[in-house]
């Protein structure tokens, strides 16, 4: 635990609006800490359905001709690009995979949990000051907004929204008290990393309700434009395919 964070406490719990929280893992910490913290996340992923949402959504794109470069924003140890690079094998649809991260221990992890033989690129950089080869054709993010203040969420829409040319996909968590209990319980009785104990249901508190992407939507101008969908369990996703795409 970073010595200057306290344990989660449940006392006057309220899920009506974002809880302001701290995260461990978005504290200093070693890279064999983040490490393990990175590992123990990929099983959570897994038992929680994450990738479902995001290969769901780029299924449609499928039968597409125009060649698909998919942008991860904040994409953390690549799990979820490295679940669309067999996507892509498996449905033979060629895919130019990037993954970006604030994070240098991100890209460290995300390289070394990578097979020798993957073409994911992965970079550590800001999205609004990195230069791309090729344009993105389709944004993703995953577990990444409830980091932020509204504020760099509205920045973030709309920078999407000017940059994917085919469209844009936020795969996040569903603010409600039965999923933040249920994986308080799961959690420490599947003994996953402390970091990730603590942060999955701090994670939940942060997170969103229909309400709050509807606000930041409209903040951004997106409001009609962009759909609004609740997958099992406990994601709540935003999505928008361009309509030229």
């Amino acid at each position: 635990m970073p010595s200057s964070l306290s344990p989660l406490n449940d006392q006057h719990l309220n899920f009506t609006t974002r809880a302001h929280l701290r995260e461990w893992m978005d504290e200093p910490c070693s890279y064999a800490d983040f490490r393990a913290c990175l590992l123990s996340l990929r099983r959570s992923n897994r038992l929680t359905l994450n990738y479902r949402p995001t290969l769901l959504w780029l299924g449609q794109f499928r039968d597409r001709t125009t060649p698909m470069h998919i942008l991860d924003v904040g994409s953390g140890g690549g799990d979820m690009l490295r679940r669309i690079e067999r996507w892509g094998k498996r449905n033979r649809i060629p895919v130019t995979l990037t993954g970006i991260d604030l994070n240098p221990h991100s890209t460290r992890a995300a390289r070394e949990f990578s097979r020798a033989s993957s073409r994911i690129h992965f970079v550590t950089g800001n999205v609004f000051s990195t230069v791309f080869d090729t344009p993105p054709t389709h944004i993703i993010s995953s577990l990444l907004t409830h980091h932020l203040p509204e504020p760099e969420i509205v920045a973030l829409l709309r920078w999407m929204e000017v940059t994917a040319t085919q469209g844009w996909f936020i795969n996040d968590l569903h603010r409600d008290p039965v999923p933040y209990h249920l994986y308080r319980i799961a959690a420490k009785a599947l003994r996953f990393h402390p970091f990730v104990q603590h942060d999955g249901p701090v994670s939940i508190r942060r997170a969103f309700r229909t309400g709050d992407w509807q606000r930041m939507l409209s903040a951004a101008d997106l409001e009609s434009a962009a759909a609004i969908q609740a997958f099992k369990p406990a994601r709540l996703c935003v999505s928008r395919v361009q309509p030229h795409a």
